[in-house]
């Protein structure tokens, strides 16, 4: 009989849809229990995947008592748990999901820190840091999917707390042709168009660059959904960038790898300390398509400043337009770093190394 593992996560989550696809090609039963509907159904006719719960709940993180309404959907956890007979119960984010789990009281109980459920949720009161201690504390498990998160998370716990990166599929990123103009310099980023992901230092940057850059034209990508499309769509033609910058909204997952081989060079500029890390960079660095970060978070921990990438302050369009054309007048240390990217990406983020280290937590638990 196979592994059956009932994730808590949300459904349109593009991880949640990672792990689950690469779970259930391995063979691992899943099924899903969201709180959030996901925009497409990614997993209709999946053999191994099925859908369990499936609902909108909008909670206001900072109030510590509307987090407590999570707890009316303890009870459709646990007939969820009696109907699918689960051998592990996964919450990827250790409060809201890890909160239901915790009080649903089954065993073995895995919890996922993602970000901001250990950088900025225990912040907000001391009922806050109860929470997320005692959630820590019923779980069996704890992972995480970078080491400066795991230091974060040694708060709130004295339990042992394994990396899980995230991973990406080194076949599917990979370098590649695509077809461009060779007199254009394409540089973008594939994040939610939001403020907390540096959208604001982009746009400067590009004011920027087209002052200093004349001999080339310039195409900046902005990709991602996100609520704040429409803002900066206008933040750019007041700007009068409307010429270099395109904002393209959400893109099909299947097109991320064309993206990236695209553009000459990738930016992950978040002003974010919880961003935990960084699976766009990861994707790109992949397809060796040369990187530039701000140092936040797990940022700074996947791209070794002038080994694997280039790693700026965050809120400084400056250092961003400066590595920019470091990188453009540099081709061959671009050829040193984004051999090396590659190289650090298929020893430590390969998507299959970790499905496997995954599976392997699982199969402890059963032992």
């Amino acid at each position: 009989m196979p592994i059956k593992v009932l994730l808590l996560s949300d459904s349109h989550s593009e991880h949640t849809e990672k792990w689950a696809l690469g779970l259930a090609a391995r063979g691992i039963s899943i099924g899903i229990f969201s709180f959030n509907k996901s925009t497409y159904n990614w997993f209709k006719g999946v053999e191994n995947i099925v859908l369990l719960h499936e609902t909108d709940i909008t909670v206001n993180a900072k109030k510590a008592g509307t987090k407590l309404q999570y707890i009316q959907y303890v009870s459709n956890l646990k007939k969820t748990i009696r109907e699918f007979k689960p051998d592990i119960l996964h919450a990827h984010y250790a409060t809201s999901y890890g909160l239901i789990g915790a009080l649903s009281g089954f065993h073995p109980y895995i919890i996922s820190v993602w970000g901001e459920d250990v950088y900025k949720f225990p912040n907000a009161s001391g009922l806050h840091k109860s929470l997320l201690k005692y959630n820590l504390k019923k779980a069996d498990e704890i992972l995480s999917t970078s080491d400066i998160m795991r230091n974060e998370t040694r708060k709130y716990t004295h339990k042992d707390i394994m990396v899980t990166p995230f991973g990406v599929d080194t076949k599917v990123f990979s370098k590649q042709a695509v077809s461009k103009d060779k007199d254009t310099i394409y540089i973008g980023t594939i994040k939610a168009i939001e403020d907390k992901y540096g959208i604001k230092y982009i746009i400067e940057a590009a004011k920027i660059l087209k002052q200093r850059i004349t001999n080339k034209k310039l195409k900046f990508f902005l990709i991602g959904p996100g609520t704040k499309i429409d803002y900066y769509r206008g933040i750019v033609k007041e700007a009068q960038l409307d010429d270099i910058i395109e904002i393209t909204g959400r893109i099909s997952f299947t097109e991320v790898s064309h993206y990236h081989n695209l553009l000459d060079i990738f930016l992950n500029v978040s002003i974010d300390d919880s961003e935990s890390f960084g699976v766009a960079v990861v994707e790109a660095m992949a397809c060796e398509t040369p990187v530039i970060v701000t140092d936040v978070g797990g940022l700074k921990e996947v791209v070794e400043h002038g080994e694997y990438g280039i790693v700026v302050k965050k809120h400084n369009a400056i250092e961003i337009a400066d590595a920019v054309e470091k990188i453009i007048g540099d081709p061959s240390y671009v050829k040193e770093i984004t051999a090396k990217a590659r190289q650090h990406v298929l020893r430590k983020y390969d998507f299959n190394v970790c499905l496997d280290k995954m599976i392997h937590i699982y199969k402890t638990h059963l032992d």
